[in-house]
């Protein structure tokens, strides 16, 4: 079967992310920031009433929590159970939903400063506390900024350059190593510029080109796992799957993508009880309703994104096989985490929903978008609404766990303890 791009609703954005317009939050009050001056008894705020979904599997009806003047959380409970801080600030949530904000672990982004300042602004808007680069990136301004923590923006991690087998004609930003010491001292220059992991393509691109060899990314993967860092691989077929997994990789960047899994590689991935598998799943290939985009992008944009949201049953049947193995690898007990591919802001939230399309109910895609992809980028202050971890949330209008497209009703977006301004997106 070819293969079919994503969904060009996830696409369509990197084209023209620099036509934003205003938007404005109807009906949308600001909670006072966290670095607002606070009454002397407290430097807390307490936010109080709605239901939270802490991210780890548990939910709390009528919850009470409170975020500090250190913009982490601090008392986190049930509102009859918990004593809150006299006068501290208040803010009331009543019928509303809390989850922690989203991680998304694989995206490609802008490589200047100016363009991954943006990329990280607009995940914000969306609810999104963190995005990891997979493996296209060498510039300074990308390597200076992994460790950066902008207000009012997600945090940013990178893989650097990943390795490939030679590809003519594509970008050359991978290494393309014909030999096992080029892989070595590939990954040695990365570590040594401080990279968070590192990723692999094993693929012919459609029998374009000759796959990355064995030899090589065990090469790669023993090299990496040397200098401490973990390693991911962007495969396509189940025998290339397997191998990689006897060669030590530790998470896969994709889903298998040519046919159903086999008992075989579940038995290997059950051998690796810290193995990731970020599914990235296809075009859906159904007709889909764009409209939640109104209000937050350009008419024209929101057009072109509905356009494009039609039925085509070749998408279908590529769909299809990845939800399968989705559904296998989740049932099975392999850890899911959430990525999105490309460099759309909301595609996690399209991403979420595939998911759940997929056969993974909205309480686990909560979990792999929250805890499971936080720890998978080693966010030890993130990933779940807990004490002492930085107050990065996302206030809803309803509830996703049941209906998992209410990740999308967002009425406000804090990282970090601030507040940030949603009234426009750009």
């Amino acid at each position: 079967m070819a293969r079919i791009a994503k969904l060009p609703a996830r696409l369509v954005g990197t084209l023209t992310l620099g036509v934003l317009a205003a938007c404005s939050e109807q009906g949308s009050p600001q909670p006072p920031t966290a670095g607002d001056a606070a009454p002397a008894a407290s430097a807390a705020t307490v936010f109080s009433g709605a239901r939270l979904i802490v991210g780890d599997g548990n939910v709390i009806d009528n919850a009470t929590f409170t975020v500090g003047s250190d913009n982490r959380f601090g008392i986190v409970g049930a509102t009859a159970a918990v004593t809150v801080p006299a006068g501290a600030t208040t803010v009331d949530l009543s019928g509303l939903t809390v989850m922690p904000a989203i991680v998304d672990t694989h995206t490609h982004l802008s490589r200047d400063r100016a363009g991954l300042m943006a990329d990280l602004k607009h995940r914000a808007y969306f609810g999104v506390s963190a995005a990891m680069s997979l493996g296209q990136d060498n510039t300074d301004d990308a390597y200076a900024m992994r460790r950066e923590v902008i207000p009012g923006h997600a945090l940013y991690r990178m893989a650097g350059r990943g390795f490939t087998a030679p590809e003519p004609g594509r970008t050359e930003i991978p290494y393309w190593i014909t030999t096992q010491e080029e892989g070595r001292a590939g990954v040695r220059e990365q570590a040594a510029r401080g990279v968070d992991i590192i990723k692999v393509w094993v693929d012919d691109r459609n029998g374009q080109y000759p796959k990355l060899a064995p030899e090589l990314y065990t090469a790669v993967i023993d090299e990496a796992h040397k200098a401490g860092l973990r390693t991911t691989a962007h495969e396509y077929y189940l025998a290339d799957a397997k191998a990689l997994v006897r060669a030590g990789i530790d998470a896969f960047a994709h889903g298998v993508r040519d046919m159903d899994v086999d008992d075989e590689l579940i038995a290997l991935l059950k051998e690796r009880p810290n193995f990731v598998i970020v599914p990235n799943l296809p075009d859906r290939g159904v007709a889909q309703d764009m409209s939640w985009l109104n209000g937050h992008l350009p008419p024209e944009q929101v057009a072109t994104l509905q356009a494009a949201a039609t039925d085509r049953p070749e998408a279908q049947a590529f769909f299809a096989i990845q939800a399968r193995n989705l559904a296998r690898v989740s049932r099975e007990g392999v850890k899911i985490a959430l990525g999105t591919d490309g460099n759309v802001p909301w595609g996690a939230h399209l991403e979420m929903a595939d998911m759940v399309a997929s056969g993974m109910t909205p309480a686990e895609v909560v979990i792999a978008s929250t805890r499971n992809a936080a720890e998978f980028m080693q966010l030890t202050d993130a990933g779940t609404v807990a004490p002492g971890k930085d107050a990065s949330f996302i206030v809803l209008e309803a509830n996703p766990l049941d209906d998992i497209t209410n990740t999308r009703r967002i009425r406000d977006v804090y990282l970090r303890g601030e507040h940030i301004d949603r009234s426009s997106y750009d």
